[in-house]
């Protein structure tokens, strides 16, 4: 018995290093592939290939799975892209983004908890609205307001399916078209800030709607708490706050470094 215990401890560790190798391999491999080749074809094939579970169902359970799977194949997609279009040159961006794409799937895709679902969710639009608005002088407006809808989709569901409300279709594409409102405005004032000769871009879409999330989320989770006793001071923090920082960044930080 302590033969087979011993065993399957070794077997359990084994099986837990080669997880922490392939995903390594992952993070690392996307993006060294999508700067190698100087295309994202291949680095976004990887990112759906690591997803073959999703992908491996019968079709009834298909789009469910995909829609579970939102935020992770976001975050993905997104860091492929943005090391695409920072140049085919390995930067410090390329760096950045693959150190933090292995921390992504070894440490904060793995979480289950209601704060973990904010996070990753919050990285996911952040991420995602970065690709789509860096991407908008290359894509047809309508396709980057989808981009948008289906990233405050993806975020909103992926927040609301750790919670106890079970009933949150209607949350879910209020948050999305929000998002592609928000996107379509920014395609007359898009907007992103360049930092040096790092390659670093942040579009300032991707910070608004970041922020927003927040609150978003902050609102929606008091309103519950609160129910019939709740009352706008409950939430008065948090929404002045992201307010007077939304408005800072428009007002003092829009005379672009680099407008598209």
């Amino acid at each position: 018995m302590a033969d087979y215990v011993l065993a399957r401890k070794s077997r359990n560790i084994a099986s837990g290093m080669v997880h922490i190798f392939l995903n390594i391999l992952l993070g690392v491999g996307a993006v060294m592939v999508t700067v190698l080749s100087a295309s994202p074809v291949l680095g976004l094939l990887l990112v759906l290939v690591s997803k073959w579970r999703v992908f491996a169902v019968r079709g009834r359970y298909l789009w469910l799975n995909i829609k579970s799977n939102l935020v992770d194949l976001i975050v993905g997609v997104s860091v492929v892209l943005l090391v695409y279009y920072a140049g085919s040159a390995l930067m410090s961006v390329d760096i950045l983004l693959a150190l933090f794409y292995c921390a992504w799937l070894l440490f904060i895709k793995p979480m289950s908890s209601e704060k973990a679902a904010l996070v990753q969710s919050l990285v996911a639009v952040f991420l995602g609205m970065s690709a789509a608005a860096i991407m908008a002088a290359n894509l047809d407006a309508t396709v980057v307001v989808l981009l948008a809808f289906l990233v405050g989709y993806a975020a909103s569901r992926h927040i609301l399916v750790q919670s106890s409300d079970k009933d949150f279709t209607l949350t879910t594409l209020v948050c999305g078209l929000v998002f592609a409102e928000v996107a379509w405005l920014c395609q007359s004032w898009s907007i992103i800030y360049t930092f040096g000769a790092s390659g670093v871009r942040i579009p300032q879409v991707a910070i608004v709607l970041t922020i927003f999330a927040f609150v978003y989320n902050y609102a929606r989770q008091a309103m519950i708490k609160y129910q019939d006793d709740f009352r706008f001071k409950h939430i008065l923090g948090p929404v002045v706050f992201g307010v007077v920082l939304i408005g800072a960044i428009v007002i003092w930080f829009s005379n672009p470094i680099f407008n598209i």
